[in-house]
């Protein structure tokens, strides 16, 4: 037994456990957790695509508060990847000019 969960663990929901779980017990099979959770399989693809950006940003230790917010907005599907990376760019752009 774990007596210390993973920090990427201890970010996801419990929806999102269960999903890997789920994954793991099809011997990560899509196609078996799209008929599980009867949906098609791009929606199953997607759902483990923005489960891995969650985990990679919370093992990315990032020192700035600003561009953790972005991230993590982009990861909830509250901001549009491509547009948190513009601010996120942007962002750098202006703190080298005022640097």
């Amino acid at each position: 037994m774990i007596d210390i969960v993973p920090e990427w663990m201890a970010g996801l929901e419990e929806e999102d456990l269960s999903f890997i779980k789920r994954f793991l017990l099809a011997s990560g099979s899509l196609k078996e957790i799209a008929i599980q959770y009867e949906v098609t399989y791009p929606t199953v693809r997607l759902r483990l695509d923005k489960l891995i950006q969650k985990i990679k940003l919370t093992e990315q230790t990032e020192q700035d508060p600003y561009i953790a917010v972005i991230k993590r907005l982009a990861v909830n599907d509250k901001l549009e990847f491509d547009t948190a990376k513009i601010l996120i760019e942007e962002y750098k752009k202006q703190r080298r000019v005022l640097g």
